[in-house]
């Protein structure tokens, strides 16, 4: 039987660049979710390394290991559904009608914790290149018999 996941690692937006710090970070995680732009094949193949991962496609993935990619996934974390996906705007559903208690999603860059009718609404940011002011992040997300905690870790780069 499958250990349930408890704790994972949440990030986005590498665009072809994973960095030293955004590997430390995601250290003792159970889980990686990438939330698209992942940039290149090698970024996958680096954090698989680490512990096992899922992924979806970003609007600047393309080429043929892009293709493999789904625009969006479903993960349980501590047994709660999670659904995934890299663009909100793209959401076609209404996730609490759905059964889903969060949503993972990256593009803007912007790094974001909210809570919206019941679902968390949780966005790493970027862990890639800095995009104008931003800062360099990514999550952690944690189960616990209280519900998911989402944490946003700042990369100190």
């Amino acid at each position: 039987m499958k250990k349930e996941v408890q704790v994972a690692g949440i990030i986005s937006d590498t665009h072809g660049l994973l960095r030293p710090e955004a590997k430390a970070a995601l250290a003792g995680v159970e889980l990686i979710i990438h939330a698209g732009d992942v940039g290149r094949q090698a970024i996958l193949d680096e954090l698989r390394q680490i512990a096992p991962l899922v992924a979806v496609r970003g609007n600047v993935d393309g080429g043929t290991w892009a293709e493999a990619l789904p625009l969006a996934e479903v993960v349980t974390v501590g047994g709660r559904l999670i659904y995934i996906l890299h663009d909100l705007l793209q959401l076609g559903l209404d996730p609490a009608a759905a059964g889903f208690e969060a949503v993972i999603f990256g593009h803007s860059h912007r790094p974001e914790i909210a809570e919206k009718g019941g679902v968390l609404y949780l966005n790493p940011g970027s862990a890639g290149p800095r995009r104008f002011t931003l800062p360099v992040t990514l999550a952690r997300l944690s189960a616990s018999s209280q519900g998911l905690e989402a944490k946003i870790i700042e990369l100190d780069i």
